[in-house]
C-alpha cells in the first residue's frame, strides 16, 4: 500500500499520509514521497491551494521510533552524521518556501514532527479530539523541523518556551484559544471544512493569492521600509496580469470573477 496519496481536484491538491497502521509515523522513505509531493503541487500551474492531511486516527505521531531504534530510520544509531548540512530539498524546508496556500487538515493529533508539519501550514483546522503534542524533550532532543522558529513567532517567547521546555500537549480546544488552530471541527468535518476553504482561496486570483503569501513570508524578517518597497515591486507586474484585469471587471459588472492564473 502507497504511504503517500496525492490527488488533484478543482485546482485543490490533496497530499493525504496513509500509514494509519503506524499512525502515520514519517519513515525515511515518506521524507522523499512528501517532498516530492510538495513541490509537485507547487510547480503544477492548475493547483491553486494544497491540503495536507492524513489517514485514520492521527495526522503524524512523530518520526517512526521504531525505524531509529532498529538503527535504519531517520536518527538511527547506525546512521552517520553527514560532514555537511544540505536541508534544502527536505519537508520543512520545501514546506516553507512553497507560494501555495498549505491547509493541514488535522484529521487526528500531531505529535514531534507531526506538529512541526503542521505548524509549517498556512492554515490548520483540527479534530475537536485532536492533538498538538511538542514531546521533543521528552525523547532527548528539540524541534528539529521548525517548532522552535514557528512557535515564539507565533506566541511570544515565554508561551513557547514554557511549551517547548515541558514538552507540553495542547488540546485542539487550547490551540484554538491560542491562536495556533483556525478552525476546531468535530472530526468527520474536518475533509470538508478544509476543502470548502481551499475552494474559497482557489476563486481568488492565483498570482495575487502566492504574491501575497511570498511577501507575507519576506516580511517575518523585514524592516517595514524594506517591506514595502518589495511589495510595490511586487505590484507591478500584478497591474499587467490578466487577472487584475478581471477582477476589476468583475467588479464593475457586479459579476463573480474567472481568473485564468496569468
Amino acid at each position: 500500500m502507497a504511504t503517500m496519496d496525492y490527488a488533484v481536484a478543482d485546482a485543490i491538491a490533496t497530499i493525504t499520509l496513509n500509514r494509519p497502521e503506524r499512525m502515520n509515523t514519517i519513515s525515511r522513505e515518506m521524507l522523499g514521497e512528501l517532498c516530492a509531493s510538495l513541490i509537485r503541487a507547487n510547480e503544477d500551474p492548475e493547483v491553486r491551494v494544497v491540503i495536507l492531511t492524513g489517514t485514520g486516527r492521527a495526522f503524524c505521531a512523530g518520526l517512526d521510533l521504531n525505524e531509529a531504534s532498529a538503527g535504519d530510520g531517520i536518527g538511527g544509531g547506525n546512521n552517520r552524521f553527514p560532514a555537511t548540512l544540505d536541508l534544502r530539498n527536505t519537508p520543512p524546508t520545501v514546506l516553507f518556501e512553497m507560494d501555495k496556500p498549505v491547509i493541514c487538515a488535522l484529521n487526528g493529533s500531531a505529535a514531534g514532527y507531526g506538529m512541526d508539519l503542521a505548524l509549517g501550514c498556512d492554515i490548520r483546522i483540527m479534530a475537536e479530539e485532536a492533538k498538538l503534542a511538542a514531546a521533543f524533550v521528552k525523547r532527548g532532543v528539540v524541534p528539529e523541523s521548525g517548532g522552535t522558529w514557528f512557535l515564539p513567532r507565533m506566541l511570544g517567547w515565554a508561551k513557547a518556551a514554557e511549551i517547548i521546555f515541558t514538552g507540553r500537549t495542547l488540546s485542539a480546544a487550547d490551540c484554538l484559544t491560542e491562536g495556533l488552530a483556525n478552525k476546531v471541527v468535530p472530526a468527520a468535518d474536518v475533509a470538508a471544512e478544509a476543502r470548502a476553504m481551499a475552494l474559497e482561496i482557489a476563486a481568488n486570483a492565483p498570482l495575487a493569492v502566492t504574491s501575497a503569501k511570498r511577501m507575507m513570508r519576506m516580511g517575518l524578517d523585514e524592516s517595514f521600509q524594506t517591506h514595502v518597497q518589495h511589495v510595490y515591486l511586487q505590484l507591478l507586474p500584478l497591474f499587467a496580469s490578466d487577472d487584475f484585469k478581471e477582477g476589476i471587471a468583475s467588479f464593475l459588472e457586479k459579476r463573480p470573477a474567472a481568473f485564468n492564473g496569468r
